[in-house]
């Protein structure tokens, strides 16, 4: 997708990863043409992972101290070291709006044991990372709640983290396998702990259904790869449930996408149309349906704000069958 795409679909800030770009090309190319915003042609706010999720799901990790990790790159297999200090270098060298503490996070299933050695860690981290952070004026430094499906672990770790006074707060470690009644459960635990006057961010999530509960539960902000990965595997969102293009019955479709969609896939190109530029492996076939996925989610989250500020919210919840929409059974149990 074109950044025009992307903002034509209502969002307005967007999230780029660290790991990577510190990787490849690296934060001095990036900060040499321009930082992040004109690297990426986005005039509005960007946010910034820590890369701590990614080095610890994606890459061959060799050590992990409270020093930090050494892990291998995937680019081209040489050592690469991170820590909070490094951390906060890259990210204040991309130049986002806002950034993130490095962090731990541990698998769902880990050892409670060691969800406690990972919830310590990032707290010292946190501190460290209010230390190197070089650019406070003009980038927020948000913490990252960590502790797994434990709830005293939570709130533990988020007490400590408010002490420290950061100007936003994350619920990591979600999304990673716990399932969707024990992300509820560890929202109705730790959202409430976090400062009401402050931006309240759940980092992977998710589904409708997942981001109609954590809204419920008090949760601000949101990101996740679904709109596009699901888009450019044929897969479509819609209030009814998931389309997947791929399959035989849409070959002769002349509707669209979603009846009453706005988007540009919508108003222009049918079924049949987008179904036939995924198996002639044209590329139009992914951008048209991430087109379609990104402006769903948008008209959601619209609607989301629209209800809390009409004061109906709670009736949205009961009767929009989009805060039912979740993974199929058999993408759940993958």
């Amino acid at each position: 997708m074109t950044p025009d795409h992307v903002a034509v679909s209502g969002a307005q800030c967007i999230l780029a990863n660290t790991y990577h770009l510190m990787l490849r090309p690296g934060e001095k190319v990036v900060a040499e043409l321009g930082d992040l915003h004109k690297f990426m042609a986005w005039p509005g706010p960007i946010l910034t992972d820590s890369g701590g999720f990614q080095v610890f799901s994606l890459a061959d990790l060799n050590k992990i101290t409270d020093a930090g990790v050494t892990f291998k790159s995937h680019v081209d297999g040489s050592l690469v070291d991170l820590d909070p200090k490094r951390s906060m270098e890259v990210q204040n060298a991309l130049g986002a709006d806002i950034i993130m503490a490095f962090d731990e996070c541990p698998a769902a299933d880990a050892p409670a044991e060691y969800h406690l050695t990972a919830v310590e860690r990032t707290l010292r981290w946190a501190e460290e990372c209010i230390a190197a952070h070089a650019r406070p004026n003009d980038q927020s430094l948000f913490a990252i709640v960590q502790g797994g499906t434990d709830p005293a672990l939570r709130r533990r770790c988020a007490e400590r983290l408010i002490a420290l006074d950061f100007p936003g707060y994350a619920l990591g470690g979600l999304a990673v396998g716990e399932g969707f009644e024990a992300m509820k459960g560890v929202l109705a635990e730790s959202v409430p702990v976090l400062p009401a006057r402050k931006p309240r961010y759940l980092m992977g999530v998710g589904f409708p259904r997942d981001i109609a509960a954590a809204v419920a539960a008090g949760i601000d902000m949101f990101d996740c790869v679904l709109p596009t990965r699901n888009g450019r595997n044929a897969y479509a969102f819609t209030a009814a449930g998931p389309i997947r293009l791929r399959n035989s019955k849409y070959t002769r479709e002349a509707g669209p996408i979603e009846a009453g969609c706005d988007c540009y896939a919508c108003r222009h190109f049918t079924c049949g149309a987008i179904r036939h530029y995924f198996f002639a492996g044209e590329m139009l076939g992914p951008v048209l349906v991430s087109v379609h996925n990104m402006r769903f989610y948008q008209r959601f989250m619209a609607d989301v704000r629209q209800a809390i500020a009409g004061g109906t919210f709670g009736r949205f919840l009961q009767e929009d069958p989009r805060c039912l929409l979740g993974p199929a059974e058999k993408e759940e149990n993958s």
